[in-house]
Order: C-alpha cells, then structure tokens, then sequence
C-alpha cells in the first residue's frame, strides 16, 4: 500500500507523460488514497484525459474531480 504523497507524486507523474493535458493546470491531492484534481482546463476531452491518466496509478482507492472546464471567448480577438 502506497502513502498519499507517494500517490500524489505518481499521479503528478502520470499527468505529466498524458500529451493531451498541461499537467500544470491541474492540482493532485489525496487523503486516504483518494485522489482529488482541481484547476482550470481548456476542453472536456483534457478533462477525461486527466482523469483517465489518474486510473491507470495503482493503488488509488477513489477520484474526485473539481476540474472546470474554461472554454475560449469566441468574442476574444488576439490581435
């Protein structure tokens, strides 16, 4: 059985290797071997990337997930 911060630390490592995420976006902790993530990502399918990249760690007992989804402004000019 592995301790919180060796979960916390697999999970960060997990969310780093996941292309399709910006793993500093997103915040890992966990309390009694469940894994919370929260932050701010781009689209739905980060989303689910992230929390699919959480399930493939062993040893997490359960995920809650507080990500918020931020879609662009479309009315939003770069120029």
């Amino acid at each position: 059985m592995k301790t919180d911060s060796e979960l916390q630390r697999d999970v960060t490592t997990e969310l780093k290797w996941e292309p399709t995420i910006h793993a500093a976006e997103i915040g890992v902790a966990v309390k009694d071997g469940v894994v919370t993530l929260n932050g701010n990502v781009d689209t739905y399918s980060m989303k689910w990337s992230a929390m699919r990249a959480v399930r493939r760690v062993s040893s997490v007992k359960g995920l809650t997930e507080e990500i918020k989804v931020k879609l662009p402004d479309p009315n939003k000019r770069t120029d």
